[in-house]
């Protein structure tokens, strides 16, 4: 009995997540419209009241159910990401909600169980409990996406993710059961033994290429990108921030689980195929990324090209890459949703998300530029900022691997992203404002998160040793057995 409630003390982190969001839920329904704000703090703090405790977990190392769930430090520091990103973008939907006007309870409900799905794939031990992670992610972003009732590009923007969203899904589940059905297990650590014992056959690589291309849509790939740009344009912005970071977070961590401890013997095959999407992704993306006049797209394909950079821990192989990809995700979050925040804030006093209406933002709201602007200076890897030093673990570990060329591939498409994040810049700081535009007015309380970030950006950069530090170490544990 002792041991039956010490194990389930090991999903107290998930099992909280649950009651917050059921709880928020209800509040709804007991709490006058007038005093719907109170739902959004209650929120914020319980996130972070779960954030804190999730630290006491760092370095637990158990399973649950027989392997089916893991709790281990990669999980944990994935968790940790999620709700970092919950909680920035919960603080920066307060001022979108109270324009919005109702329903603030199913919205802050779903961006929780929303993260808890996230936590489900990050600690997932087998392929069934990976799924149903999966799906509970996917069916509260949909609703999220078209959270926007009244408006024709919201809409538009949830029916192509439920349609795109199934048919990833599909594709999945497909590949997840031919590897079942050629390995007889859906556990992951077992299903390296099977591979090793049985051999590889014809029907376990159809289903590995399934499975890559069903991770791919969810990291948003290229050229499985093609939901990503409508969907961030369309949905609500402070979806699109939680979009950006934390379901890619949460299919990068599902993918690296599946390919780096399932099947690390079809590494010669799935290398190929993730090499390709590396390169596709990280040119075509900041490619297509110059063009843009909306501010939304163009900060969709930056995050395309971001998932490329994150691709190239994954080509590594190695305790170095991994932890690349974890310190690349972890300031992302503070990085990303900094950009998203300023959007928000901009898009609450204009209602545009034009590029060309930031025309002197910096007069305006020099907050907000300085924000915008060391935001994705930093995605862009110009140092002293946090991008520099993640993006050089990355080029280290692939050229330690030998892919020198992929490396500087992926130099050179960080200096074409430098090019249009300065599009914005130049808009923001030489360009005159309108004779009519006001200031834009910031919240205290957002005012405070876009400085944490800033913060955070050039702690990271200047300073990472703690970061990396930890980085490398849940890395080295994630290797070890």
């Amino acid at each position: 009995m002792n041991q039956l409630q010490m194990d389930f003390n090991l999903l107290t982190v998930e099992i909280l997540m649950a009651t917050l969001g059921l709880v928020v839920l209800v509040l709804g329904l007991l709490i006058p419209k007038n005093q719907s704000r109170g739902i959004a703090y209650f929120t914020t703090i319980g996130l972070v009241a779960i954030l804190l405790y999730s630290v006491t977990m760092q370095w637990t190392k158990a399973e649950f159910l027989n392997g089916m769930y893991l709790i281990d430090p990669f999980s944990t520091l994935f968790k940790q990401i999620f709700l970092l990103t919950a909680i920035l973008v919960s603080v920066g939907s307060y001022q979108f909600m109270e324009k919005y006007g109702h329903n603030q309870a199913e919205y802050y409900s779903l961006m929780v169980f929303a993260t808890l799905g996230m936590m489900v794939m990050a600690s997932a031990g087998d392929l069934i409990t990976l799924y149903i992670g999966l799906e509970l992610m996917t069916i509260s972003l949909c609703v999220l996406t078209c959270f926007r009732l009244r408006d024709a590009k919201s809409s538009e923007a949830g029916i192509k993710y439920i349609i795109l969203g199934a048919m990833s899904s599909a594709i999945m589940l497909y590949g997840l059961s031919l590897v079942y059905g050629m390995t007889r297990t859906t556990v992951i650590a077992e299903i390296a033994a099977a591979i090793a014992l049985d051999g590889v056959s014809p029907l376990l690589l159809l289903g590995l290429v399934f499975l890559v291309a069903g991770f791919a849509f969810k990291i948003s790939a290229v050229p499985f990108h093609i939901w990503a740009p409508d969907i961030y344009e369309g949905a609500p912005t402070p979806v699109t921030a939680f979009l950006a970071v934390a379901s890619k977070a949460a299919g990068f961590a599902a993918m690296m689980r599946v390919l780096l401890i399932a099947l690390p013997d079809l590494f010669v095959h799935w290398n190929v195929m993730i090499v390709g999407l590396t390169v596709l992704t990280v040119v075509l993306a900041n490619l297509v990324a110059i063009p843009q006049t909306n501010i939304k797209r163009l900060l969709a394909f930056s995050g395309v090209g971001q998932a490329g950079y994150l691709l190239l821990g994954i080509v590594a192989f190695t305790q170095l890459g991994v932890g690349a990809v974890l310190f690349h995700t972890l300031f992302y979050v503070f990085a990303n949703v900094a950009a998203f925040m300023v959007v928000i804030a901009f898009y609450n006093e204009t209602g545009s998300d034009e590029i060309r209406d930031y025309t002197g933002l910096a007069v305006r709201s020099p907050l907000l530029a300085a924000v915008l602007l060391f935001s994705m200076l930093s995605m862009a890897g110009i140092p002293p900022l946090a991008g520099f030093v993640s993006k050089f673990y990355l080029f280290t570990a692939v050229i330690d691997q030998g892919y020198v060329w992929l490396a500087l591939i992926s130099v050179l498409m960080s200096m074409v992203s430098v090019y249009y994040y300065l599009i914005v810049a130049k808009v923001m700081y030489i360009g005159k404002p309108a004779d009519d535009a006001k200031p834009i007015k910031v919240s205290s309380g957002l005012q405070i998160a876009l400085i944490l970030c800033l913060v955070m950006i050039f702690a990271f950069g200047i300073y990472p040793a703690p970061f990396t530090d930890l980085a490398m170490n849940v890395a080295n544990t994630f290797f070890t057995p």
